[in-house]
């Protein structure tokens, strides 16, 4: 007979599992690739609307579909307007110094504000200058207080394409959109549970004792230690994941194309300012905040898929 053998369950990849502790994951900005055509913010926030069914025209080339209407899985991301709130200096990987330009009341609940705007001096050294965003989430009617990011810029002179953006509103067609992006977010939260859900252990004999949805063992006596491989309950949910080279399938504005089905979508309502359709699933439930990126190692599989959207099916 042979020996009796199976792998552990459970992913020790990410560790400890715990609950995040912000709702917008941070971003290394030094290895986000950019193109050097597309001058504007490398990162802009959208909120998760949900997911749908989108009909399209496959025009990838050397596809077994190619030419045809064919239905893919979406996913719709509300993007309301970003104003900028602050300007970073960087000098060898360190902040030196940080401009707020920005005193909205909506800003108040968030971080503490100077009487005015600051007026942008850069410091003696300084090699990379990044601006830290906040949505103007209020136009979309989802909640009042908006969510703060740092992105990265890309432009040939930096802190003058940045004074440029200062006290605008920037709509989603002022944002460059990469065909391949990266999302960044919090998974569903799912609180305290057991060992069975968390890493998908199996349940024991059903006459064992002192429970069947529990490890048989929690190690040896020596070291005498509960390591950090032992399945154990705790939090799960929550954590920040990054889903990486989603093809953006279109991205307009709910006045020049409504997606809105009459009674809005489950658990959200109607989208009231831009938008964007990514192809494919999204972490978090609807309303999670998420951060988009262009896509950090893009793949041939990826970037070769070319769709035209026709509709939406709800």
């Amino acid at each position: 007979m042979a020996k009796l053998s199976k792998p552990r369950e459970g992913s020790l990849q990410f560790w400890p599992r715990v609950r995040a502790t912000k709702a917008l994951p941070r971003v290394n900005w030094s290895v986000v690739k950019a193109d050097s055509k597309k001058e504007g913010l490398l990162g802009f926030i959208g909120y998760k609307v949900g997911m749908a069914t989108a009909l399209v025209k496959d025009s990838t080339d050397k596809s077994m579909t190619s030419g045809k209407k064919i239905t893919i899985p979406v996913t719709i991301l509300e993007v309301p307007a970003l104003k900028v709130y602050a300007v970073r200096f960087y000098h060898q990987g360190l902040v030196v110094k940080d401009v707020v330009v920005a005193i909205d009341k909506e800003l108040k609940k968030l971080v503490k504000l100077p009487a005015e705007p600051q007026k942008i001096e850069p410091p003696a050294q300084f090699d990379d200058v990044r601006v830290l965003i906040y949505s103007l989430v209020k136009q979309s009617d989802l909640k009042k207080t908006p969510d703060i990011a740092e992105v990265a810029v890309n432009a040939a002179n930096k802190l003058e394409y940045v004074k440029g953006l200062i006290g605008r509103d920037l709509a989603l067609k002022e944002l460059a959109v990469y065909p391949l992006v990266d999302v960044r977010g919090l998974t569903t939260g799912k609180g305290f549970s057991g060992a069975v859900k968390r890493f998908g252990i199996s349940l024991k004999q059903h006459k064992s004792e002192k429970g069947r949805r529990r490890p048989g063992s929690l190690g040896p006596w020596h070291p005498a230690r509960v390591t950090f491989r032992t399945p154990m309950a705790g939090q799960l949910g929550m954590f920040s994941r990054v889903h990486y080279n989603l093809n953006v399938i279109t991205s307009n504005s709910i006045a020049e194309k409504n997606i809105n089905p009459g009674t809005g979508f489950k658990n959200y309502g109607q989208v009231k300012t831009s938008y964007i359709i990514l192809h494919g699933s999204v972490q978090g439930p609807a309303k999670r905040q998420i951060l988009l990126t262009p896509a950090l190692r893009p793949t041939k599989t990826q970037a070769k898929k070319k769709y035209e959207f026709q509709e939406l099916i709800v």
